[in-house]
């Protein structure tokens, strides 16, 4: 069996220190060891960050990958679904970000890491380059939703991913409360068992 890499993406604003990469990293550890996983700290800036998650696939030749992706992570697991056909798990995924960044244009500071970056039109336009509107192989994505989320409108994700695999969770919120309940699903979904 190809080793195997488990790569995690964070969402606007986030970091590796996020709690659901947290806890996906602290659970490989605990029962999965053989899997190797990434969780990069993603430039604030769409193209970096493709730039990014295109090097780090690069330096993993012959794994057998899979792609976690939170909010605006999320947008970018379903372009790495995509270009690699590799199965990517979405949660609460921004499906029009460079719509809603628009309201972030302009100075902005990491909750995490204090970082100061500034969002231009250019980075809006770089966000759209990057979109998948048609789902080539949907059936290997599987979308995690809670209907309570503040930040987006889960309804765009069940529009968009209609023919993916869906869970929706009444109630809940934009970190997705009770993520740690799928991780053994989720390895399984991105055939790691």
């Amino acid at each position: 069996m190809a080793p195997m890499l488990l790569l995690y993406l964070h969402g606007f604003n986030s970091s590796p220190k996020s709690i659901k990469a947290q806890q996906m990293a602290d659970y490989l550890g605990l029962y999965h060891p053989e899997i190797t996983i990434e969780i990069p700290n993603l430039s604030p800036y769409p193209q970096q960050a493709w730039l990014q998650i295109e090097a780090i696939v690069a330096r993993y030749p012959g794994y057998q990958l899979g792609v976690v992706g939170s909010s605006l992570g999320g947008y970018y697991a379903t372009k790495v679904n995509q270009v690699f056909n590799r199965p990517a798990v979405i949660v609460n995924p921004a499906v029009k970000p460079y719509e809603l960044l628009v309201d972030y244009l302009g100075e902005n500071t990491n909750q995490y890491t204090d970082n100061v970056f500034i969002l231009t039109e250019q980075h809006i336009d770089e966000l759209r380059a990057l979109d998948c509107p048609v789902l080539v192989h949907p059936e290997t994505i599987w979308a995690l939703l809670q209907t309570d989320d503040e930040v987006l409108d889960y309804s765009q994700a069940t529009a968009k991913y209609n023919a993916a695999k869906l869970t929706v969770e009444q109630g809940g919120d934009h970190a997705f409360i009770g993520f740690e309940r799928y991780l053994s699903d989720i390895l399984t979904f991105l055939a790691f068992k």
